[in-house]
């Protein structure tokens, strides 16, 4: 997957500092949060997913490669993602909306965990423009950056930068004020 999307690539559009506290929303078995818990090193990373069996793989993951600073926890984003409010100077969306059936109770989540001047790195799927090979790359139901653009300013996230994440991935920064 290195090279399709890399995450460590992505993660340099952010200033990191390695004292942050961060939560990847969504996490699978760690493709985004082992790479930032390496940056964060000092700081801390709780790994959220609905799922069990990734979360098992990030846990074995994490206990081979001695990270130390990883918190993983099982919960339904939608619904809470069991974080106390203010708590997150960084929340990760990488590869989520497209799954979810509530974009906005999801970006409020986000909202809701972040201190103020905290950022949300959202990062999914572009959808097809107008060369059919684009829709055979990755899942079939898609959301437009402009969608989540629209929904995040809706409920007050300041829009800070868009970006091309990769060919088939687009990206969005957004602070909470």
């Amino acid at each position: 997957m290195e090279g399709f999307l890399n995450p460590s690539d992505v993660l340099k559009q952010l200033e990191l500092h390695k004292d942050m506290v961060a939560a990847d929303f969504g996490c699978g078995s760690g493709g985004w949060v082992i790479p930032l818990a390496k940056i964060l090193e000092d700081g801390k990373v709780y790994a959220i997913d609905i799922l069990e069996e990734p979360l098992s793989a990030l846990r074995a993951k994490t206990k081979l490669e001695k990270i130390l600073n990883i918190e993983v926890i099982k919960s339904d984003i939608e619904k809470t993602s069991r974080l106390l409010e203010n708590s997150c100077d960084l929340v990760l969306m990488t590869n989520l909306l497209f799954e979810v059936a509530d974009i906005k109770k999801v970006l409020e989540e986000g909202k809701r965990v972040l201190r103020a001047g905290g950022k949300i790195l959202v990062v999914d799927w572009t959808p097809p423009t107008h060369r059919p090979e684009e829709s055979k790359i990755g899942p079939e139901k898609k959301v437009s950056l402009k969608e989540v653009k629209k929904i995040a300013e809706e409920i007050g996230l300041e829009s800070e930068k868009e970006f091309e994440a990769s060919p088939y991935h687009w990206g969005l920064i957004f602070t909470k004020r």
